[in-house]
């Protein structure tokens, strides 16, 4: 996504990835397009630790990648046992250590569902496997016609652990999520949109304006209303009807307390 006029300027790069705010909205950018963005360890560390940081009055984080590609997905190194950020450090530990660790990296991940931020994935080429998790982990996902989305892990004989999987039955039903992920297929930007997997579809040439025109949507609604309403529908698939009624009435007693400046 080009820089506009006004714009403050990029931040470095840390561990491959970038992030650089203005005013409400922050972006995060994959920033190894030599490699099509594919990800490592050090890069989920990075963007948890860009969660950690982020100034409280951020509104919409949008996740885009550098280059050719969204994101290629897990970087092989890092797959075959390769360098300082090998997965096979995993097998050398405890279970229980190795599982936590793991958590670490999918904190990178899971920040974008915060109920105080709408996050959108701006998606263009490759979006494999960690990079399709990525994707999943936003709340909306705008996508170039040339978007290509796959669950690859089970070709290295892995499976997708950054939090995707739960967000993948969300979003498309158990059924049509075990034949994503059980033969890794590839979805292109059309049928991504008929799954459900997509909020819109553009060309390539569009996508940095369309995911600037959604942001300013959603920057338009009254921030506090904008929580509840994620809240009641993250919520929603997990609660009873009385439940989810109740949840409804209990949010909106609270928006007309607020609205009426009545305290507590």
């Amino acid at each position: 996504m080009a820089r506009t006029r006004g714009q403050p300027p990029e931040t470095p790069v840390t561990a491959g990835v970038r992030l650089d705010r203005d005013g409400p909205v922050a972006t995060v950018t994959l920033s190894r397009p030599d490699v099509l963005n594919a990800q490592t360890p050090a890069m989920w560390v990075a963007m948890r630790d860009f969660a950690r940081d982020l100034p409280a009055d951020v509104r919409v984080v949008v996740v885009r990648g550098e280059g050719r590609a969204f994101s290629a997905g897990l970087d092989l190194a890092v797959a075959r046992g390769e360098g300082d950020e090998s997965f096979a450090e995993l097998t050398t530990m405890p279970p229980a250590a190795a599982a936590d660790r793991i958590a670490g990296f999918q904190a990178g991940f899971t920040w974008l569902h915060r109920p105080d931020l709408i996050s959108i994935a701006a998606v263009h080429g490759h979006a494999i496997g960690a990079g399709f998790q990525l994707a999943l982990a936003c709340d909306l996902r705008v996508l170039a016609e040339n978007a290509t989305l796959s669950m690859a892990e089970v070709t290295l004989g892995l499976v997708p652990d950054l939090a995707g999987t739960g967000r993948l039955v969300d979003l498309v039903g158990y059924a049509r999520a075990l034949e994503i992920c059980a033969t890794g297929r590839r979805i292109d930007a059309a049928e991504a949109y008929r799954l459900g997997l997509a909020t819109l579809v553009v060309p390539e040439a569009d996508l940095a304006s369309a995911t600037a025109d959604l942001t300013a949507a959603l920057l338009a609604g009254q921030r506090d209303a904008v929580v509840e309403i994620k809240a009641l529908l993250a919520g929603a698939a997990r609660r009873s009807p009385a439940d989810q009624q109740r949840a409804e009435r209990e949010a909106q007693v609270r928006r007309l307390r607020d609205l009426a400046g009545v305290g507590e």
